[in-house]
């Protein structure tokens, strides 16, 4: 398709795609697991084994390579496995700087890892200027990573301000843009060597899908060891999640700006309530990096809010338990609004402040949505 379609076009056509032999506009789901050689011995359509490729999963790929304006892209089943297959092909040893508040289960993986030596790790505010410089270590350091909006407090980082640091001491810089969305912001633009998403969230947005992507700005050294990891190991995404993932990006535009629109709302609706301490919200005016959000998310300031309740956890799990619309669940980025309280689900060494609800805001209608949630912060 041509280079000077918008993103939106891009994404609800799949890039043109079609089915090839009959000219479907939707393209197949591929389930086998081998493939057959030419009497030559050759394959002809470049595919092996379904441990690591798959005809339909390449039709995603090719989709967020564009979208995110990187070279290649890799689908993982999950956004773990696609996040963890980076620090895998580091060497033995290699050192790492990442978020002090991050997704919970990366950090919980670095920290476990780091533990029995494979690799050493700092963390760090990397939203905080002059933190990055602390822990890093010029010409030693291998990658960066960081998440922005970082879940589940919304602190924005500066993509731009850290790649020149990162790249002049000689590291990869690794963005988990998974709240921002390809919609709001572009990290391989703004310096980034590689761009991950959980896509069981906002890329996929209907609960029913668990999937990662990779993607990247050069096809070079670490994107070979990553793609020789995800063939020798066989993290891939199968081939039908792939296919509702496709699905799922199709109308990735309308779905984020919508959940944006009623975030937005939310936030400033709550952030005068008596009994809501602080609204954790990038497009608050309040919010530390407000200015920054608006420089680097093209408009909108992402789907996802925390609010925190007056009178502690206790509190705070009493609202939750009190809402009808909103479902309590893990999760995010979905066509359904979820709530949850986060210190319950990281256990007792969260550094996420046992008062505080994280929200995910759907698509729902958004008087509906604050209706429910003033109904279950009314004290008895």
């Amino acid at each position: 398709m041509s280079e000077s379609w918008s993103a939106e076009t891009l994404l609800a056509q799949a890039l043109g795609e079609v089915e090839s032999e009959f000219g479907g506009v939707v393209p197949p789901i591929h389930v086998s697991a081998t493939y057959i050689r030419s009497p030559d011995n050759s394959y002809p359509a470049g595919v092996v084994y379904g441990r690591d490729d798959n005809p339909t999963v390449r039709v995603p790929e090719r989709v967020l390579a564009r979208i995110e304006n990187g070279e290649e892209a890799l689908l993982f089943a999950s956004g773990m496995a696609a996040a963890t297959a980076v620090f895998e092909s580091l060497p033995i040893g290699a050192h790492i700087i990442a978020p002090r508040i991050m997704y919970w289960g990366l950090h919980k993986w670095l920290s476990d890892r780091a533990a029995i030596g494979r690799f050493s790790v700092d963390f760090a505010d990397l939203h905080i200027p002059g933190a990055l410089e602390k822990v890093l270590r010029p010409q030693q350091t291998a990658i960066v990573w960081i998440e922005t909006p970082s879940n589940p407090m919304w602190r924005v980082t500066d993509i731009k301000l850290l790649a020149d640091t990162v790249h002049a001491a000689g590291a990869v810089l690794a963005v988990d843009s998974t709240v921002a969305t390809p919609i709001l912001s572009r990290p391989l633009d703004l310096g980034a060597d590689i761009v991950m998403h959980s896509a069981t969230k906002y890329l996929n947005g209907h609960s029913d899908v668990v999937a990662g992507a990779l993607i990247f700005k050069h096809t070079g050294e670490l994107y070979h060891r990553v793609q020789s990891y995800r063939h020798d190991v066989g993290p891939i995404v199968g081939h039908f999640e792939a296919w509702l993932l496709l699905r799922g990006l199709r109308t990735l535009h309308l779905r984020v700006s919508k959940s944006c629109e009623n975030a937005l709302s939310i936030a400033r609706r709550m952030a005068n309530h008596q009994r809501i301490s602080e609204v954790l919200y990038p497009g608050l005016p309040e919010h530390p990096e407000y200015f920054l959000a608006r420089k680097q998310m093209s408009g909108y300031f992402g789907g996802m809010l925390s609010i925190r309740i007056e009178g502690g956890a206790d509190a705070a799990i009493s609202v939750a338990g009190k809402v009808k619309l909103w479902k309590r669940a893990t999760s995010l980025g979905s066509v359904e609004s979820l709530i949850e309280h986060r210190a319950s689900i990281e256990g007792p060494t969260t550094l996420v402040p046992e008062d505080l609800l994280r929200l995910s805001v759907g698509i729902e209608e958004v008087t509906d949505l604050i209706a429910d949630l003033e109904q279950a912060l009314k004290l008895p």
